[in-house]
């Protein structure tokens, strides 16, 4: 596919895909808020960014409250002359424990057909936990906030898009950020389109 081809209309996440995201861990009483940053690089980005939205839906213990606008942007820190990635991010509340949102957001990966065999490489679906309310930690398996968040434009501008009041802890205002990294390499698409489900 052509980096700037465009993309069909997304269809409805396949059935497979919701049964791979199974019934959650609630052992939280109040939701939080998580900041979820989505991206593709490899087959119909639009719809499989679409069906991450719709399997994180479909979780329990979990609602998108917002999703931004797509940006395509061009791939950073791996191999040279891979196709562009559609971005975008997603603003959840959640029962979920931090832990157990990355079990989903890795099993979402996995039922897209996420392979990890280079590093930044080409990939069919990326679902990463950018910020959780009230959690710093560092932990091999999850980092938060996300260690290079402020420093990469393909999430600070949908993350800017979705909530420009947004405030990445330790570092301060998303758009902020945002001035400083600049947005070259990061394009918004005017003619794509993600839906909060219904």
């Amino acid at each position: 596919m052509s980096p700037m081809s465009p993309d069909p209309i997304a269809t409805p996440v396949p059935s497979e895909i919701k049964d791979t995201v199974d019934s959650a861990d609630t052992t939280l009483h109040n939701p939080r808020r998580a900041v979820i940053a989505l991206g593709s690089n490899l087959g119909n980005r639009l719809e499989t960014l679409q069906g991450a939205v719709d399997a994180l839906e479909d979780t329990p213990g979990v609602r998108v409250k917002a999703v931004s606008a797509v940006f395509e942007t061009d791939g950073v820190g791996g191999p040279e002359d891979q196709p562009a990635y559609l971005n975008a991010v997603l603003v959840l509340k959640t029962t979920l424990p931090p832990q157990s949102l990355l079990e989903r957001a890795n099993a979402i990966e996995d039922a897209f057909g996420r392979v990890r065999e280079v590093r930044w490489g080409p990939r069919t679906l990326d679902v990463d936990i950018v910020a959780y309310e009230g959690v710093e930690q560092d932990v091999p398996e999850l980092i938060l906030p996300h260690p290079r968040a402020h420093e990469r434009g393909f999430v600070l501008a949908p993350w800017n898009d979705a909530d420009p009041d947004a405030e990445l802890p330790g570092h301060g205002k998303v758009g902020e950020l945002l001035a400083s990294v600049g947005e070259e390499g990061v394009r918004r698409r005017e003619d794509l389109t993600l839906h909060l489900p219904r």
